[in-house]
């Protein structure tokens, strides 16, 4: 192929719109080359290169039905022999999110091709933000859809297998998904498999396969630990994965140990000024209604109403509402 201005015009592009886009894209730099260079180096290779790529990319292009039953085998190997062509290769891939998607892509949302005013990358996050607000009220809180806790200002969006592996998924909608900045970052996800040697049977999905529902969490009164379980025995494996994947029950700990010392805080306080005022002690009816109106107040709309609706069971086990009263006795 003669990789020219005209050359990319239909019938080889679908639309003229996406042939010209292309062309200005080419002329982009990474690394002080233009992205021309790679592009011309995977046009260079060898047809047996040719083909052994056109095979990979046709296998991991289909990432939906590895959610299905029977999903045919995920390649695991490089496709070429040669690094530098699957350098210039993964390069270019790459470049289509980093340069291309942030500056905007040659479609409307519904895939128009559409010469200006496609989707862009802050086109995507503010999309994807706004279909998952649990509170359609935009000042309040979000939520991450990994782990439940606080999306924060400046959420990230993650590769779910990662593009440096397959940089053919640098742009592809089933791979993309936006999560909090804790989430994506190592020691969490950061750039970890999301598979088991190329099977992804064993493993969620943002959305082709989402956990929620599939697991729930259980406490450790006397170890103040937050665990994971699946509801299904079935589904172990997957809840495992990804209890691991994203350091859940550690994270899930230590929000739980920090909003009940917040608890504490908030009891101890309230003793005082009774103690400061000649009024009597809280009684065990007393806590036991404040926890339970407490819990019954949590709305699920908040960043971690999960783990909070936890230590809600956890606050009233009478042993911690005696062990309370005990603490409090020694306010003064």
């Amino acid at each position: 192929m003669n990789l020219t201005h005209a050359a990319l015009q239909p019938p080889v592009m679908p639309s003229g719109i996406e042939a010209d886009w292309l062309w200005d894209f080419l002329q982009k730099k990474q690394d002080k080359r233009p992205l021309l260079d790679r592009a011309l180096a995977v046009v260079a290779m060898p047809d047996a290169e040719k083909i052994a790529l056109s095979a990979w990319v046709q296998a991991v292009s289909a990432l939906a039905p590895q959610f299905q039953p029977a999903p045919i085998a995920w390649p695991m190997t490089c496709p070429l022999a040669d690094k530098a062509n699957w350098a210039a290769f993964r390069t270019l891939m790459e470049a289509f999110y980093e340069k291309g998607f942030h500056a905007g892509l040659p479609y409307l949302e519904d895939g128009t091709p559409v010469a200006k005013g496609g989707v862009t990358y802050a086109q995507f996050v503010q999309a994807f933000r706004d279909r998952h607000r649990l509170n359609l009220n935009p000042d309040a809180r979000e939520v991450c859809v990994l782990c439940g806790g606080l999306l924060g200002d400046t959420p990230h969006v993650d590769h779910w297998i990662i593009k440096s592996a397959v940089p053919l998924l640098s742009t592809c909608a089933d791979n993309l998904t936006l999560i909090c900045s804790t989430c994506n970052e190592a020691p969490n996800k950061g750039d970890q498999p999301v598979h088991t040697s190329g099977s992804f049977a064993d493993w969620y999905h943002p959305y082709l396969r989402p956990g929620s529902g599939g697991f729930q969490l259980g406490y450790d009164l006397h170890a103040v630990a937050v665990h994971c379980s699946a509801f299904a025995p079935a589904d172990q494996s997957k809840v495992s994965n990804l209890d691991r994947l994203l350091k859940l029950s550690s994270r899930l700990t230590g929000k739980f140990k920090a909003e009940y010392a917040n608890q504490q805080g908030v009891l101890s306080r309230r003793e005082l000024r009774r103690v400061n005022a000649g009024y009597a002690r809280h009684t065990q009816q007393e806590l036991e209604n404040y926890v339970q109106q407490w819990a019954a107040d949590l709305l699920p709309t908040e960043p971690d109403h999960e783990v909070h609706a936890l230590l809600g069971q956890a606050m009233n086990e009478p042993a911690r509402v005696q062990a309370w009263l005990a603490e409090l006795a020694a306010v003064q």
